[in-house]
């Protein structure tokens, strides 16, 4: 990863629907944590404090651009000041940021911002190590819709902070036809035929999840826009994309790992699919570390 991202990611990221869900969010987890009467039972308002976000360990950082939209919706006056980049790899022991608010503020919102930089930073970081070895080959990550219930944009975010691309964001992105809809329909060419005649202008991309390699065969025959090569090992899924023709995208998909992606990539799908990035990846250990401003 390069030593920062272009400043845009975030703006261009968190547009209209993205935007409206990432404020929802960050309300509903300030509103969670409720009153905190414990610090307003101590602290004056009119005391003020100093916070430093610290990485307590090596990590990507993702999530930085949260902190001003939180203290915000804490509504309070604040400055705060970033010693690091959005997408920079830091070393255990790097201050990210610096708050200087009232203590009450900072004391409400530290778990909130902490949650939600460790959760980033986290998805960020494994993402990346995902891209990395993927490196030589001709191969695109992507993460899946396996995301937590309210956090979609934000995860999906943290994925592109780490390297990789998005698949849909939600269902109406891509017609993605998989096994339900292929048994109720009564097979692919007829599950394809539906969803172009159901959506006769500007039908979106379809997609078709292939477990062998008849259903590969009928989904090239549909014309597919992109095949989805599901749970095949490696020999099988070489034999599929020989019978992909150029023009229709592949993706391999299910019980991806570190250990085999490199072997994956190499065999030459467009794109590999892996949910473990957004569902499966541990937290960055952050702390924040509060000071009164004398």
């Amino acid at each position: 990863m390069s030593a920062s991202l272009p400043e845009t990611l975030f703006e261009t990221f968190f547009q209209a629907e993205a935007k409206l869900f990432l404020l929802a969010g960050i309300r509903i987890a300030l509103s969670e944590d409720g009153k905190d009467l414990t610090s307003l039972g101590i602290f004056e308002d009119s005391d003020l404090a100093v916070a430093h976000i610290v990485a307590k360990e090596e990590t990507l950082v993702a999530g930085l651009p949260l902190i001003p939209l939180i203290l915000e919706f804490a509504g309070c006056e604040f400055q705060h000041m970033l010693n690091v980049d959005e997408g920079q790899r830091v070393p255990a022991g790097t201050m990210l940021a610096a708050i200087q608010a009232p203590a009450t503020h900072i004391l409400r919102t530290e778990r909130v911002i902490l949650n939600y930089l460790g959760h980033l930073s986290g998805i960020a970081s494994l993402t990346a190590r995902y891209v990395a070895a993927l490196q030589g080959t001709r191969t695109t990550l992507l993460d899946t819709r396996k995301t937590l219930p309210g956090l979609r944009y934000p995860e999906k975010y943290a994925v592109r902070v780490g390297g990789a691309k998005n698949h849909r964001l939600n269902l109406s992105d891509m017609l993605m036809v998989k096994d339900n809809h292929i048994d109720h329909a009564g097979g692919i060419t007829p599950a394809v035929a539906k969803l172009r005649q159901a959506y006769p202008e500007n039908c979106p991309p379809i997609e078709v999840e292939c477990r062998t390699l008849a259903e590969v065969d009928e989904a090239v025959a549909a014309q597919a826009s992109r095949i989805m090569l599901d749970n095949m090992d490696l020999g099988l899924l070489r034999e599929a994309l020989a019978r992909v023709p150029h023009g229709i995208e592949t993706e391999a998909s299910g019980n991806v790992t570190l250990e085999n992606i490199a072997a994956i990539g190499a065999a030459g799908p467009d794109f590999v699919s892996v949910g473990r990035i957004t569902h499966s990846a541990p937290a960055a250990d952050l702390s924040m570390r509060i000071q009164p401003l004398e």
